[in-house]
């Protein structure tokens, strides 16, 4: 991967050691999670597909995010037009976050806060369009979602152990939340040769499951 310099703008012309040229582009969604600093394993772009489709979040939504790591799915929905609060236990990994933000150009739109969200929730003063968890407390925090949604709000969680995402499930149907689904990604690419068409025969390989819930 070519090391751009950062005060490059895309549109301008670089050249490696090799003379070879290379015009710089604006970073898109699929870009920053190839681009992103790494702490960990973050949600696939299969998945925050089937988040955002699920959920319809929008220009003006509210989120409220618990478990940042790199900061993938925060990027993507403040590029949605959501403002996002994002809760990371880690100092080291919010630090990393912040500069994940900004490199997305959307650290004016995404709050990263280092602390636990379980610890905080009664500092909060607004209730929220979108409530996405990614944490191993997540079906604790899932009882509480009516009282941190708005009507209509929904609960989205994101877990890779089928364990906590029955705990989740059973937590958001527990708390009263309606249409509780939760669902797995399963995604395959094509092969096209001289010999015909076909799903690859390369291993499906697991990400997680993604547990959807409403308020009324």
């Amino acid at each position: 991967m070519l090391e751009v310099p950062a005060d490059v703008r895309p549109g301008e012309t670089i050249e490696t050691h090799l003379g070879t040229e290379f015009t710089a582009r604006e970073l898109r969604g699929p870009d920053l999670f190839t681009h992103f600093e790494r702490t960990g394993a973050p949600m696939l772009p299969r998945d925050v597909g089937l988040l955002l489709g699920e959920t319809g979040v929008c220009e003006g939504d509210r989120v409220l995010d618990a478990g940042t790591g790199t900061g993938v799915l925060a990027a993507y929905l403040a590029r949605a037009g959501a403002a996002v609060v994002t809760y990371e236990q880690d100092p080291e990994f919010a630090a990393v976050a912040r500069e994940n933000m900004a490199l997305a150009g959307v650290d004016d739109r995404v709050d990263v806060r280092t602390g636990d969200l379980t610890a905080s929730m009664a500092d909060l003063d607004d209730r929220f369009d979108l409530l996405t968890l990614d944490t191993g407390d997540a079906a604790a925090i899932a009882a509480q979602a009516p009282d941190l949604l708005v009507p209509g709000g929904f609960l989205a969680v994101y877990s890779p152990f089928v364990e906590q995402t029955r705990d989740a499930n059973l937590a958001a149907a527990n708390a009263g939340l309606e249409d509780v689904t939760t669902m797995e990604t399963i995604q395959r690419e094509m092969d096209f040769d001289d010999r015909g068409s076909r799903p690859s025969t390369a291993p499906v390989g697991h990400t997680g499951y993604l547990t959807f819930g409403r308020r009324e």
